[in-house]
């Protein structure tokens, strides 16, 4: 409160006074209110059709209004956004308004006029809904929309299908809001007259009953008549408000003690084989790929917006691979195709699909503790979610919720949660360690190998960074805007990119000149020749290539002769420095020890880790 500003303390301060003012208003005139003139029993039976006519028109606008919100926050389409749009109209009309439109439809004459519902009961529940029905679509919608989606696809692919996902996973994030939406709508209900005056003038409702006694007996008889009505406002207020207060409750797993997970361990089993084919559009975007990959962990690896995610979720079965037809036809066409090991899985829905999938930002639904975290999945029993609950780590953080967790913590709890399906075959990790500090990424990445090492199921890697996808891969596919640009074994796609492009997305960003010798070599100009790894294109060739800086190593039996043109100061252990070799300028990081106190050195580069692809030679 300190620091909030003063103008809106003033603001707040008059809006809150006028909103009081009348209330103080009818507690000055309490001694000239006339207590003995009203007709109690007609006011009991007022109030009483009021509290239950304002429940049954509220509890009809939550059954039909729940799902409606949630088809406005999740559906896509034109006609939804009008739809969107006539819900909230009776928010715009004035009620009588509302009561002459719900003559046209039930009073004599209309549609539903033989239905007898004018002057009833009904007629007066029809009137309170109607009125009273935006209050709760527009907060279910909100309360949906809020909803990171993720989550819900998270849980698809956790073996739960749309109605388990609408049940277990959005309610249960949303219900707050959308009984505070259903608490509003009933207060609308409650107070609501000149539709229900309309429509239903008996039995009378509290209003009603209150504008009739007005005009029978004057201001004097009113606030007798209006205490049960701000008594039972008040109540059902108080009780909305403790109910929509978030509340913290430890829920720990069934017992049971961990059990082996030896099923998932099955390193001599052959590796499996994924089958793509993808030909699918978002927007302007446009994915077309197809490739055969055999490897037990394999990384997808491309810039932002290359269409990384896009492909896990295809293989996840979240989006639909054959994906929009906007615009002309691409040839040749491409039949979308997601198989593997000969299994066709692009008609099979994500909870079918026997995948453990963990996205960016891990979609870890606020309202369950870590221990409900892991046993989520459709088919995780207690034993085995306990298993990988004592396998990452998680024992001692089982009743924490999410947000009591570190970023770490919460990568490690995405993982059980995932691996705790009865059987895997897929294991998909979307950038699971982008959130993550250097130190943290790289502990835990050794970790997820220890864990996935032994297991047969096919590990898909999604990430931008290059010395993730070589230490976590056997296998690399390089994305660039929606194409494969190389893929391969990771030696192989490391050392032969292929093409420029290929080479900046595996990190090389000091690129030179070459020209191929005779015996392996490659003159770089200077009268230096690099020894280059493997089969070696024929003398003549121009090549481009690239050495990462931490591949180049001073060394006083170095392989080269190098001379140092800038040293600079000490930075995280080690010295910044550009050297010469040959004709090529590079910045590398070098060791404080290396011993080398002139200009003059020798450097060692691993043959295996000098990037070479052809020069291209241009129009």
């Amino acid at each position: 409160m300190g620091r909030m500003p003063v103008a809106v303390r003033i603001l707040s301060l008059i809006l809150a006074a006028s909103l009081l003012a009348p209330f103080a208003a009818g507690l000055a005139r309490m001694g000239g209110a006339d207590w003995h003139g009203v007709d109690r029993a007609a006011l009991l039976r007022a109030a009483a059709v009021s509290l239950a006519s304002a429940s049954v028109a509220t509890a009809a606008v939550a059954v039909l209004g729940i799902p409606l919100g949630y088809l406005l926050a999740r559906g896509r389409g034109r006609w939804l956004a009008v739809l969107g749009g006539v819900v909230q109209l009776p928010l715009a009309l004035p009620p009588l308004a509302s009561g002459i439109l719900l003559l046209f439809l039930l009073g004599y004459g209309g549609p539903l006029g033989a239905l007898g519902l004018g002057d009833s009961f009904a007629g007066i529940v029809a009137a309170q809904a109607f009125v009273a029905a935006p209050f709760a679509i527009i907060a279910a919608r909100s309360a949906f929309s809020a909803v990171d989606p993720a989550i819900e696809d998270v849980a698809a692919t956790l073996g739960h299908g749309p109605g388990a996902v609408l049940w277990r996973v959005s309610l249960p994030l949303a219900w707050r809001a959308i009984l505070a939406g259903l608490l509003l709508a009933w207060l609308r209900a409650f107070g609501e007259f000149g539709a229900t005056v309309m429509v239903a003038y008996h039995p009378y409702s509290l209003p009603v009953f209150t504008y009739v006694a007005f005009g029978e007996s004057g201001l004097p008889a009113m606030l007798p008549i209006l205490a049960p009505t701000l008594l039972l406002a008040a109540t059902i207020l108080a009780a909305g408000q403790a109910l929509t207060r978030p509340r913290r409750a430890n829920a720990p797993l069934p017992g049971g003690m961990p059990a082996p997970l030896v099923e998932m361990a099955d390193s001599d089993a052959p590796p499996r084989i994924l089958s793509l084919a993808l030909d699918h559009r978002a927007g302007g975007f446009h994915l077309r790929l197809a490739c055969r990959i055999r490897a037990r962990r394999v990384a997808i690896l491309g810039a932002s917006g290359s269409g990384k995610s896009m492909t896990l979720r295809l293989i996840a079965g979240l989006d639909d691979a054959a994906g929009a037809t906007i615009g002309p036809p691409i040839r040749p066409p491409i039949r979308p195709t997601i198989r593997l090991d000969g299994d066709d899985l692009g008609h099979v829905p994500p909870q079918r699909r026997r995948i453990a999938y963990v996205p960016q930002g891990y979609a870890l639904p606020a309202h369950l503790t870590v221990a409900r975290q892991v046993s989520f999945a459709a088919d995780s029993t207690p034993d085995r979610a306990a298993a990988w609950m004592k396998l990452m780590g998680l024992d001692e953080l089982s009743a924490r919720y999410p947000h009591q967790l570190s970023p770490g913590q919460r990568q490690r709890v995405a993982l059980a949660r995932a691996l705790s399906r009865r059987a895997v075959d897929l294991v998909l990790l979307d950038e699971p360690f982008s959130a993550l500090d250097a130190p943290l990424r790289a502990r835990l990445r050794r970790d997820v190998l220890r864990v996935l090492g032994p297991m047969r199921a096919m590990t898909i890697l999604v990430t931008h960074d290059p010395a993730e996808a070589m230490d976590m891969a056997e296998e690399i596919i390089l994305l660039d805007g929606g194409r494969i640009v190389r893929a391969g074994p990771v030696a192989s796609v490391f050392s032969r990119p292929g093409s420029e492009i290929a080479a900046r997305l595996l990190g090389a960003d000091q690129i030179r000149d070459g020209l191929m010798l005779p015996c392996g070599r490659m003159d770089i100009g200077g009268g230096v020749a690099l020894r280059i790894a493997g089969d070696a294109p024929a003398a003549g060739t121009a090549m481009r290539w690239a050495v990462r800086p931490h591949q180049v190593r001073l060394a006083p039996d170095g392989d080269y002769p190098a001379a140092i043109l800038r040293r600079g100061a000490l930075r995280d252990g080690q010295h910044p420095m550009r050297l010469r070799l040959g004709a090529a300028i590079l910045d590398i990081p070098a060791d404080p020890s290396d011993g080398v106190t002139g200009d003059a050195c020798r450097v060692r580069i691993d043959p295996g880790a000098i990037q070479l692809w052809p020069r291209d030679p241009g129009p």
